[in-house]
């Protein structure tokens, strides 16, 4: 990788990229794309990697915001990179289909290695930005979160050894290297020495394809990205003996889906992060003793976010005044992060940053409960709290009861206002293939295991929006269920 990522510094800096510049990129997981994580930072300037799926107002909202001096783009993304680069007045370059075609745009995949490339000539301190990254903006216009180099090279190193990688590493890229610059993989598995196999878009067949001809050792992404596994009939490729570990968050895999994965040789890793703490700031392995555990009781263990991994910073759950909530597994808090693994700040975004971490610690917005293992569990997001006649309810809680039916895939619940109770719980669900079932019954299956008011009111059988990593756009959940109402 050091010839593209060395001819793409160079590049850069014909190109009049310098230190602190921001350069855009907006592609799928191409050597490229990789290559950029290390040739941006060479040249002391910053990468901001934006989301595939965004529509070109937005991506010209992000170029416009972070003051951008260009934006590369692959071809399957040309048309809004080139848009969006139009209306912000940002020059816009397109790679080559392959790789290696000039004639077809910049061409850096046919580098000639080299032995030594300087990484840090233009580094000047390990506190300067490395990174931009955007948050979603499903309630307002996106922030930019700014990451350091310090932050940076922590995390990855924290990923190394918490995920066990090495010198034999082959790391399948399932997860986009444009979310949280894939969890800071990017880095990791390259400081590690291993290998990154670079896929561009999750296809099953590709995937079990790969495992057997590349020998996968690693890969990360979304619940929903293994239910796409499962479902297809590409599976039958799978050489369960070679164990592949598989990196999960944003929702906690349920006893069906561990059962499932077992057979197939996947071993979980539950994470737990957000943009501004760089990707992972805990882990829940399951370890030698617990692999021996039913599928059930490993279920109950890896719905924790666990304990922070080695190399992050501090992790607490406060109450409403600021004290630690007691390790009992019951009294909800805020997790609340502080250390050198959590952002500078949000770029041009004075007031937002400080409400953030207003007190002096970072606020995630998530609520959990302590274990007395020192494990934080989240229940809910403080937006996703159900308050109905004045209790409140766990959305995480009732989805996760739902997983348990037999015909449900996927399932999220959210608040659908209601004149009487304020607000009642309404589920959206994807049934598994082949599989039917009525609100009726899922109604009473609801009601013979958890207390009435918890109960979903509503329940619709459609398709659920996700992010480009396959997370539950629960903003837009909401806003069906208010047009409900």
């Amino acid at each position: 990788m050091g010839g593209i990522v060395a001819d793409m510094a160079e590049w850069l800096e014909g190109e009049g990229i310098g230190s602190g510049d921001v350069v855009s990129v907006i592609c799928p997981n191409r050597p490229e794309m990789l290559s950029a994580h290390f040739a941006v930072p060479m040249r002391g300037a910053v990468l901001n990697s934006v989301n595939t799926r965004l529509d070109a107002g937005t991506v010209a909202y992000i170029l416009t915001h972070s003051s951008s001096r260009l934006i590369l783009c692959d071809p399957t993304c040309r048309a809004i990179a080139e848009e969006a680069g139009q209306a912000a007045e940002v020059p816009c370059v397109c790679l080559s289909e392959d790789g290696c075609d000039s004639a077809t745009g910049l061409a850096l995949l046919e580098a000639a290695p080299r032995v030594s490339v300087d990484l840090c000539a233009h580094i000047a301190d390990e506190w300067q930005p490395i990174a931009l990254n955007y948050t979603s903006g499903t309630t307002s216009a996106p922030k930019g979160v700014v990451l350091h180099h310090r932050g940076a090279y922590l995390n990855a190193l924290g990923n190394v050894m918490s995920l066990g990688f090495d010198a034999g590493t082959a790391y399948l890229w399932t997860l986009p290297m444009f979310h949280c610059n894939g969890w800071c993989h990017t880095w990791a598995v390259t400081a590690a020495g291993g290998l990154h196999i670079c896929l561009d878009r999750v296809d099953p067949d590709d995937i079990f394809d790969l495992m057997a001809r590349a020998g996968v050792t690693h890969m990360s992404c979304a619940p929903v990205v293994l239910h796409m596994l499962l479902g297809s009939e590409a599976r039958a490729k799978r050489d369960a003996s070679e164990p592949v570990v598989v990196a999960t968050g944003g929702a906690a895999p349920t006893s069906a889906l561990i059962a499932e994965m077992d057979a197939l040789g996947f071993d979980f890793i539950h994470l737990y992060g957000l943009t501004e703490s760089f990707g992972p700031a805990s882990l829940r392995i399951i370890d030698g003793i617990e692999q021996g555990l039913d599928t059930d009781s490993r279920a109950d263990l890896l719905a924790r976010q666990g304990v922070r991994h080695v190399t992050a910073g501090r992790m607490r759950v406060l109450d409403e005044g600021g004290t630690d909530v007691p390790a009992d597994g019951l009294t909800p808090g805020e997790i609340v992060l502080v250390g050198n693994t959590v952002m500078a700040g949000y770029l041009g975004d004075q007031s937002a940053t400080e409400d953030a971490f207003k007190s002096g610690v970072f606020h995630t917005g998530d609520i959990a409960v302590m274990h007395p293992s020192g494990e934080i569990e989240i229940r809910d997001r403080s937006k996703d709290v159900i308050i109905s006649g004045g209790e409140n309810i766990s959305s995480l809680e009732v989805e996760g009861l739902l997983h348990e039916h037999p015909a449900v895939m996927l399932a999220a619940v959210v608040a659908k206002p209601d004149p009487k109770w304020g607000e009642i719980p309404c589920a959206f669900l994807e049934l598994k293939p082949g599989q039917s079932a009525t609100p009726e019954e899922l109604q009473s299956f609801c009601r013979d295991r958890m207390a009435h008011f918890k109960v979903p009111r509503m329940f619709l059988f459609e398709g659920l929006p996700r992010t480009a990593t396959g997370k539950i756009r629960k903003v837009e959940l909401r806003a069906r269920a208010k047009e409900l109402s």
